[in-house]
């Protein structure tokens, strides 16, 4: 149920983030995936890499705040690698779980 404008937003920041990093799956979660948002909701991204390193993750995180603030808006990552999904604790994750049953892959 994610609207058009998010769904630019996530356009934006996924191309940008390919140009840059290998992704393998990307998806809005939480309030904006399930139509639930007020103007203060931030845009949940899931991301999930092959791998990640310090510079990874503040390449992400810079990303996200350049788009989020060209939109006036708060992106906040989740970030996990291929290998922590499937052989890591976090494969369990009840949050993976749902991000995985429920988020919206754009």
């Amino acid at each position: 149920m994610i609207q058009d404008s998010d769904r630019k937003i996530v356009s934006e920041f996924r191309s940008r983030l390919e140009a840059i990093i290998p992704i393998l799956d990307l998806r809005v979660f939480g309030s904006r995936a399930r139509g639930d948002a007020t103007e203060e909701s931030d845009l949940d991204v899931f991301i999930k890499i092959t791998e990640l390193d310090r510079s990874c993750r503040e390449k992400i995180s810079d990303l996200a705040w350049e788009v989020g603030f060209k939109y006036d808006l708060v992106i906040s990552t989740f970030v996990v690698t291929e290998a922590q999904v499937e052989r890591g604790a976090m494969g369990a994750s009840p949050l993976l779980s749902k991000v995985l049953q429920e988020g919206i892959i754009v």
